[in-house]
């Protein structure tokens, strides 16, 4: 018989994928103040491939546990993971950046990660492969690394075999690729994985009655120092116009001008 998923979903939350960033004045980071923020978009497709995994129910879901790590307002996302079908949350409470303390690097997150595994008991985490703000598309390999675990990346695709095995579809530059691993396992998502569902008015009254846990980064044990230093943040320059070109001899001649060709 299958063993039964308890799975960890994290989610962050980020300014909406909408909305256009600006520089902040000091020109150190990405203006967040006043800003219409929402769950990270890959955070809610890997929100929704647990729920779907417990539809399926083979192999059968225990428990869908989802996290945050960030200041108050991230009880918002988590309360929409819950109304979208996860059983309870964690929120682990970091003071906003703009009262003097940054968000936590992807090493720290990883390591955070880690220690909720261990002591939730869980045997998949399921999480986006990047976050939209910062785009660093590492947290995942750096958790599965910490743990020991196998992993398989920017996933389009899950299934699992019989037994405890998964199987994960991913899209790379030649076509596509499966990778195999026995449970327990890290997989991050991509957005071709599914569509995420909404959440519905009564799912959202019933998450106001699931639990969600309060934690800090001490409760945890985790070092929420930072190793890397932003020097500088720029918009980048506008791009310029293109030209027109009478016909197909006009275009070559301007590649050679230009060294294309």
């Amino acid at each position: 018989m299958p063993t039964p998923l308890k799975i960890l979903v994290p989610i962050k939350r980020v300014i909406d994928y909408a909305v256009k960033p600006r520089v902040n004045k000091a020109r150190t980071a990405v203006e967040t103040q006043g800003v219409k923020h929402s769950m990270n978009p890959f955070d809610e497709l890997s929100i929704e491939a647990a729920v779907q995994m417990r539809e399926r129910k083979n192999p059968p879901v225990d428990d869908i546990l989802a996290l945050s790590a960030g200041p108050a307002k991230c009880v918002d996302v988590l309360r929409t993971a819950m109304a979208m079908g996860a059983d309870r949350s964690i929120h682990v409470e970091i003071p906003d950046a703009g009262q003097g303390q940054a968000e936590l690097e992807p090493l720290g997150v990883a390591k955070l990660l880690a220690t909720v595994v261990a002591e939730e008991g869980r045997n998949l985490v399921i999480l986006g492969k990047q976050s939209i703000d910062d785009d660093s598309n590492q947290t995942g390999q750096m958790l599965a690394g910490l743990l020991g675990w196998g992993q398989a990346t920017q996933a389009s695709k899950i299934e699992f075999d019989d037994g405890d095995r998964v199987s994960v579809t991913r899209e790379v530059d030649g076509g596509v690729d499966t990778v195999r691993f026995p449970l327990p396992g890290v997989i991050t998502t991509d957005l071709r994985l599914n569509e995420p569902r909404y959440a519905s008015l009564p799912n959202i009254m019933k998450a106001k009655k699931k639990k969600l846990e309060k934690k800090s980064l001490s409760d945890y044990g985790v070092d929420e120092g930072r190793r890397l230093k932003t020097l500088k943040v720029e918009e980048p320059p506008p791009r310029k116009g293109g030209g027109k070109v009478d016909d197909v001899d006009g275009m070559i001649a301007k590649l050679k001008e230009l060294g294309a060709i």
